[in-house]
């Protein structure tokens, strides 16, 4: 077995372990919303915190990356919110689910320690530049979509809605671990070596702990309802956003490791934020659940395929 083709069947086979432990019965919903909330609450931003506190990411904003990352989201997105309101006949607020279901990679839970296994911490850097703005931008254009064209209930506490996002924001654990990393790294502080090991201690378990937190999270959405437009909508998220991330990346001349990093997150399946999206809004709850759930057991294939392609285009 390649050393890619078995770190891939690692990483997806934590998820497969946390998605049979709910299944057996062995650890129960709470057990998975826990772990879930110690991954992304504790564990994740300290090892956000840790890179972007250690990390030399030279002196100016990595611009193309983020250019060709998010002319990618648009891109799929138009395409994901087109295909569920004229293909399936759905109205404009499921369509906007699904757009955001097409081009919302779980870069947190499943990204970084997909990264950290392929790339290596040189990967998971760029990565991080990538964390950095994708929640706030996403977010952003989803209040923003859904006042536009959201219809007449979308107005409706439009501005209670925007209130919570800034609010949520801001107290973001991952945004947060971001931010307190780049405020310590421009501060030029030594860190303490009690508080090197502490952070160590919790970071280092950051990656094991997300899979397997994704793979039980897994048994509490499922899949329900009517599932051919997830199908879709997974399609679409799996093979044409990466192929045009690779298109991008190639046209935009991202340096190698910076384009596969880039192939490589947008094959990467939706998380959970679109359903949580979706429950706030009140629409296309089961399209996002279905679409996470059908993507997330495929992504073990696809992704594979998607790098393999990365690495003989980029080298």
């Amino acid at each position: 077995m390649s050393p890619l083709v078995e770190t891939i069947t690692f990483i997806f086979g934590l998820v497969a372990l946390g998605y049979v432990s709910g299944w057996l019965g062995l650890l129960d919903e709470q057990t998975g919303e826990a772990l879930s909330d110690f991954a992304v609450g504790v564990a994740v931003p300290l090892l956000l915190f840790r890179t972007m506190a250690g990390a030399d990411f030279g002196d100016s904003l990595p611009w193309k990356l983020w250019l060709t990352y998010f002319a990618t989201i648009i891109l799929v997105w138009g395409a994901g919110q087109f295909m569920v309101m004229r293909l399936f006949k759905r109205g404009s607020r499921a369509g906007i689910v699904g757009g955001l279901a097409a081009s919302f990679s779980n870069l947190a839970l499943l990204g970084i320690p997909f990264m950290l296994g392929v790339y290596g911490q040189q990967g998971f850097e760029i990565l991080s530049l990538l964390l950095s703005v994708h929640l706030p931008v996403m977010m952003a254009a989803t209040i923003i979509l859904f006042a536009w064209l959201g219809g007449e209930e979308a107005p409706r506490g439009l501005a209670a809605v925007f209130v919570d996002f800034i609010h949520g924001l801001f107290t973001n654990p991952l945004i947060l671990g971001i931010l307190a990393g780049l405020l310590w790294r421009f501060s030029g502080l030594q860190m303490p070596t009690l508080m090197e090991r502490l952070v160590n201690a919790l970071a280092d378990v950051a990656a094991p702990v997300a899979l397997f937190a994704v793979g039980l999270g897994l048994r509490r959405y499922g899949i329900k309802g009517d599932i051919r437009p997830a199908l879709a909508v997974s399609s679409v998220k799996l093979f044409l956003m990466p192929a045009v991330a690779l298109v991008f990346a190639k046209f935009v001349g991202l340096p190698p490791l910076s384009a596969k990093v880039v192939v490589a997150a947008a094959s990467l399946p939706s998380g959970v934020n679109p359903y949580l999206i979706a429950s706030r809004f009140g629409t296309g709850q089961a399209l996002s659940s279905n679409a996470m759930s059908i993507a997330t057991a495929v992504a073990v294939f696809t992704t594979a395929f998607w790098l393999a392609v990365a690495e003989r285009v980029f080298g």
